[in-house]
Order: C-alpha cells, then sequence, then structure tokens
C-alpha cells in the first residue's frame, strides 16, 4: 500500500510539471496607453479585424480591444490575452488605482497618419496602444481621462469548453475562423485534413481566419494547430461530412 501510494505521488508530480511545462506563462510589464470605443455596451466593438464576428455570442464579451500596428502584428497577434492596469502613479486624476482587466486581441487599431502620435495618432507605429471596449476601459480609468497611460502584461487566455471551428469559403476553398483558443490565444499554423485526404498547410487569410484549396467538401474535418508558444494539438473530424459552409463545430479539446 504505501508502495503504491509512493508511486502515485511520483507520477502525479511528473504530469504536473509535464502540464506546467507546456503552459504558457505572462510576460514582464510594459509601458503603453489606452483609449476606448464601441459605446457603454460596447456593440460598437463587434466584427474586427480579427473575424471573430458578434463577440457577445462567440464569448468574447466587452473585456475585448484592438491593438495597434505595434502589437497587431499583421493579425498574429488575434486571440492574445493581456492584463492592463492604469499607471496610477503617472495619471493619479484618471486612474482606478489598484485594479486591472484581462482582454482579448480582436481587432486592429488602425494608424493616422494625419495626427502627432502624441496627439491623436494614438495608434501610430511605433507606439504600443490598446483601444479597449468602453466597459472593459471604465474598469481601470475614469470616463472623463479620455486616454491614460497603462502596465502591460501578455498572460494566458483562460477560455470556457474547448476551441471552435467556424467553416466559410466557397465550393473550391475553405476558409476556417479559429476561435476561443486558451492559453497562448494566438495561432502560428494551421493544417487541415479530410477523411479521405492527407494533412495540408494552410494560410493565414486575415485575422484568426485560415484558408485552403483543398476542396474537402462531404468529407469530416480534422485539424492540427499550433499556438504562437509552440504547443500543438490536433482536433481529429471535430467537423463531420455533412458540414455546410456557415456552421461553427466546437471541440472537447483545448490548449
Amino acid at each position: 500500500m504505501c508502495e503504491n501510494y509512493k508511486v502515485s505521488v511520483i507520477i502525479a508530480g511528473l504530469m504536473c510539471c509535464l502540464m506546467n511545462a507546456n503552459a504558457f506563462t505572462a510576460s514582464g510589464w510594459s509601458q503603453a496607453h489606452a483609449t476606448f470605443y464601441g459605446g457603454s455596451d460596447a456593440s460598437g466593438t463587434m466584427g474586427g479585424a480579427c473575424g471573430y464576428g458578434n463577440l457577445y455570442s462567440t464569448g468574447y464579451g466587452t473585456r475585448t480591444a484592438a491593438l495597434s500596428t505595434a502589437l497587431f502584428n499583421n493579425g498574429a497577434s488575434c486571440g492574445q490575452c493581456y492584463k492592463i492596469r492604469c499607471d496610477y502613479n503617472s495619471d493619479p486624476q484618471f486612474c482606478k488605482k489598484g485594479v486591472s482587466v484581462t482582454i482579448t486581441a480582436t481587432n486592429f487599431c488602425p494608424p493616422n497618419f494625419d495626427l502627432p502620435s502624441d496627439h491623436g495618432g494614438w495608434c501610430n507605429p511605433p507606439r504600443p496602444h490598446f483601444d479597449m471596449a468602453q466597459p472593459a476601459w471604465e474598469k481601470i480609468g475614469i470616463y472623463r481621462g479620455g486616454i491614460v497611460p497603462v502596465l502591460y502584461q501578455r498572460v494566458p487566455c483562460k477560455k470556457h469548453g474547448g476551441v471552435r471551428f467556424s467553416i466559410n469559403g466557397r465550393e473550391y476553398f475553405e476558409l476556417v475562423m479559429i476561435s476561443n483558443v486558451g492559453n497562448a490565444g494566438s495561432i502560428q499554423s494551421v493544417q487541415i485534413k479530410g477523411s479521405k485526404s492527407g494533412w495540408v498547410p494552410m494560410s493565414r487569410n486575415w485575422g484568426a481566419n485560415w484558408q485552403s484549396s483543398s476542396k474537402l467538401n462531404a468529407q469530416s474535418l480534422s485539424f492540427r494547430v499550433t499556438t504562437t508558444d509552440g504547443v500543438t494539438k490536433t482536433f481529429p473530424n471535430v467537423v463531420p461530412s455533412n458540414w455546410a459552409f456557415g456552421q461553427t463545430f466546437s471541440s472537447p479539446i483545448q490548449f
């Protein structure tokens, strides 16, 4: 009994170490600024350059942000999570002290080169900037401030349920939007496999949308997804053979 107990403890410890080795870890703190958009109900944040569509129904809610060019990385940062707190020491008038909010990157804040970077062109490169959904911004800032200095760190994404695959496109190509990605949140590469084909690499079309020209109609679809921290997971037959464009399928698997 005692020996069995010791073996069980050792196995549990090894599993815990393996799980922690694969876990995405938070970055250090960096400086930026933050504004807000989308209205008090964040209805103006729907859609966006990542392609997540209705942020309410896709699970992202009102804790989202559009990233400046310096952070957006041409869409490769879509789905990343950031913990943001107002820099109270720099702006005690409009910062709320001792609070933070965690947001998901769902949109792009474009530069405005007609305005200087320190006076209206907040998202101009090379500035790191978050244009946050108003409800999220008001967790850390006072409305009248409009723009506040912030400290931010990239953190693991905590998502409910598994990764989701939304199938769009046309008969001659598949356009797959991948959402609800936990841990690293953002995707580095994707492969697709039909029940009658081998693995084929997909390419990023825009934001969180990945495309393939494999014509996999009437086949069940599997995906192999690698997140930006190098973790790869396979989602076998997550899409049944009777799939149709416009449908979303949830996997029980999460990062």
